[in-house]
């Protein structure tokens, strides 16, 4: 019931259009060409052209599962905006439901649930012969499955007029830049945008490439390099103890931070390129306070995807206390398996379940506690003490989310308090190295506390109200570190599993 994955994007992805790739360098380029030279009642067709062309690079059959996607979606919101009765509504609405989680929990869930299912039988001496159906998962699924989800539950619920062009919807789903990763876009924001005549701005385009620039290089410089130390500890938890685990858990927090929101960075900036503006996903997550906060911050269109059509339909807060943390625990758990069809990350899911509800019971004990020591005179150490301590508690929880099994994050958890001073450093990393690792990680985190981040619904990116000498130092400075420091390879985004 555990998975083995690459789990730090090391996976190599030559054939792909990976953001990182030789390929995406050249394909880009000509789109953005291409888009603006085009008549604008073709551009629809150049973009869903480059968009499946974007995605058959990784396996081409599985376009299918995106065309089936898009047009059952596409006839149940028209039928949902042409029927009246009610009954005929929700039938509509629940085949809408059957089909996409259908296609999602066979190709993502299916061997997951008949596994644990043939656990517990077994235990009970009951005989199971469900077969084990071996199939890659189709990247990207969970995403553009949500997406279009939400397009449909709208119309369902008239929050929403139904798309009519077919081309216009089917490339709201496939739009290349977030097809595989996010962010999870909703209707109302990004179909609007296709209908829209975009002409080329040179200032939003140096902006969208400033943005990607920023995304590359939390990738390239951080992520990447942090990954060849994160995956040799976590794919041997039996090798190492003490500080190595205590660092390969530090050092995951950040490379999946520098991975996911490298690639919403680039999503962003080269969407921004052609005009288009996408939602910020993340919104310096590791400078939150409490674990509210930090899902406020941390991949912001799904949490608040799963705010609006599970937390608020179940109840929200507007029921009985009890009742709300059920709500809560429901959806923190359902995040996690969203993630991966696999118990750690219901683990994951359930643990800032937990975090949430917790730091709910015991919010006027912390305060009595922190009044009875003063930290109310010292607010920026309270400050800090909170944000370490919610760092801390995120980190652990993704000892679970990065771990290949079950068993293995308890062999890691456990090496964490078994002594074994800088067993493995200096295998594992070079001097040079660690000290790129730990600089790239001081630099970002320093450019995230002191200038502001990117604003795609406004094209800003970050320093953009820096003087100009300021602004093109920066960006010289990140760009020659790609080019010096940079791991090069066509490393996967991690987030491409999900």
């Amino acid at each position: 019931m555990g998975r083995t994955r690459s789990s730090g994007g090391n996976r190599r992805e030559t054939d792909h259009v990976l953001f990182n790739s030789l390929h995406f360098v050249i394909f880009f380029p000509c789109v953005v060409a291409l888009y603006f030279a085009c008549p604008q009642r073709f551009r629809w067709m150049l973009l869903l052209a480059a968009s499946y062309y974007f995605y058959m690079c990784w396996k081409a059959e599985y376009l299918l599962l995106i065309i089936a996607s898009t047009v059952i979606d596409y006839i149940a919101a028209l039928l949902l905006d042409r029927t009246k009765t009610q009954q005929a509504r929700n039938t509509l609405m629940g085949a809408s439901l059957a089909v996409n989680l259908g296609l999602l929990f066979a190709f993502k869930y299916f061997n997951f649930f008949s596994d644990s299912a043939r656990a517990v039988l077994t235990h009970f001496n009951v005989f199971y012969d469900m077969p084990t159906f071996h199939v890659l998962l189709p990247v990207g699924i969970s995403f553009y499955t949500f997406q279009t989800l939400s397009y449909t539950i709208d119309v369902y619920k008239r929050e929403r007029p139904p798309e009519r062009h077919l081309g216009y919807f089917a490339l709201y789903v496939a739009f290349f830049p977030q097809l595989v990763a996010g962010p999870i876009e909703r209707s109302e924001r990004l179909l609007p945008q296709f209908h829209e005549r975009h002409r080329f701005d040179l200032d939003k385009a140096a902006d969208g490439v400033r943005i990607m620039l920023w995304g590359f290089f939390k990738k390239i410089v951080i992520a990447d390099r942090l990954a060849i130390f994160v995956n040799e500890v976590f794919n041997h938890p039996g090798a190492y103890h003490g500080g190595a685990t205590w660092l390969a858990a530090y050092f995951f927090s950040f490379q999946i931070y520098c991975d996911f929101s490298g690639y919403s960075d680039i999503a962003i900036g080269s969407a921004q390129i052609m005009g288009y503006r996408l939602m910020d996903n993340f919104k310096q997550p590791y400078f939150a306070e409490n674990i509210g906060d930090f899902w406020q911050r941390w991949h912001v269109s799904l949490s608040t995807w799963f705010r609006d059509y599970l937390y608020i339909p179940l109840g929200g807060n507007r029921v009985s206390k009890r009742r709300w943390h059920i709500n809560i625990l429901t959806t923190f758990v359902v995040s996690g398996l969203w993630h991966g069809a696999n118990w750690t990350f219901v683990i994951w899911g359930a643990l800032h379940g937990l975090y949430y509800v917790v730091a709910r019971w015991t919010a006027p004990a912390r305060a009595r506690a922190c009044a009875a020591v003063g930290l109310g005179r010292a607010p920026c150490l309270h400050r800090a003490l909170r944000i370490l301590i919610i760092f801390h508690l995120v980190t652990f929880a993704y000892i679970f989310f990065r771990a290949n099994h079950l068993q293995d994050a308890v062999h890691f958890i456990a090496a964490l308090f078994t002594p074994a001073p800088g067993q493995g450093l200096r295998v594992i990393l070079t001097p040079t190295d660690f000290t790129i690792a730990l600089a790239s990680v001081a630099f970002m985190l320093g450019v995230e506390w002191f200038w502001p981040q990117q604003d795609p619904a406004h094209g800003r990116s970050p320093l953009a109200d820096r003087p100009p000498w300021t602004r093109r130092g920066f960006y010289y400075a990140v760009a020659m570190s790609i080019l010096i420091f940079g791991k090069f390879g066509n490393n996967a985004f991690i987030y491409f599993q999900f």
